[in-house]
């Protein structure tokens, strides 16, 4: 399958529109790593804001304290998420369980 051929113009809306959504996942990450934001409130973002709800989840899990790469693959499995989910695509299950693991 062919890219599209863009227009220079949509070229550039279009790597503005991601180096803004990097800012605010960077942000969402930056706020969990310092307590500032909790899992919960992170998770309620999801339905209102396209760029955090395309976030990976293991992205996610390792931005809170105390949680490493190691730490965050091994909940994932625990609970059967895939390490390449993202925010959007997890279940009410999922949800649940990554929620009571940091409650």
């Amino acid at each position: 399958m062919a890219l599209p051929s863009l227009t220079k113009e949509d070229r550039q809306a279009a790597l503005l529109k991601a180096a803004a959504n990097r800012k605010i996942r960077a942000e969402l990450r930056e706020k969990l790593k310092k307590g500032e934001l909790t899992l919960k409130s992170a998770f309620e973002q999801v339905t209102t804001n396209e760029a955090i709800a395309k976030m990976k989840v293991l992205a996610l899990l390792e931005s809170m304290p105390g949680v490493g790469k190691i730490r965050a693959e091994n909940l994932m499995g625990k609970i059967g998420i895939a390490q390449s989910r993202r925010l959007k695509g997890l279940g009410p299950h999922q949800l649940n369980a990554l929620l009571e693991e940091f409650n």
